[in-house]
């Protein structure tokens, strides 16, 4: 047997393992400044939208709930004043939801359309 032989096997990556690699890889690159806009954009975005969204969500069901509650007075447990007084302090919120998400919603695009308008511009102008 001949000691001074060499052997030397390369395996190359699939084509999978290499889109893979390389989704792995930007993950640790720096952003750079388009990528970095584009984040604070997405961002406010989902808020503006998102904490209307909530705060509606949270009156409409919490209203549904003393409505409900109000209703099971009445239909299950024979108390009818009960009844009727919880539906009556459950119709407030659940009335008010729809309006409180409109001017939710009004309050933050006008406090974060200015700088939304200009990262868009910002991002638009960058592609070009």
């Amino acid at each position: 047997m001949n000691e001074n032989k060499f052997n030397y096997t390369y395996k190359a990556p699939t084509e999978s393992e290499r889109r893979e690699i390389d989704s792995i890889r930007r993950q640790y690159e720096p952003a750079t400044p388009q990528e970095q806009g584009l984040a604070r954009l997405r961002a406010l975005d989902s808020r503006v939208k998102g904490i209307p969204q909530a705060v509606s969500l949270i009156l409409g069901v919490l209203g549904l709930l003393i409505f409900g509650l109000g209703l099971t007075c009445i239909l299950e447990w024979d108390l009818l004043a009960l009844g009727i007084i919880l539906m009556l302090v459950g119709i407030p919120p659940m009335v008010a939801a729809y309006p409180t998400h409109n001017k939710l919603l009004k309050k933050l695009k006008a406090k974060h359309s200015k700088e939304i308008l200009e990262l868009s511009e910002f991002l638009l102008k960058s592609d070009e």
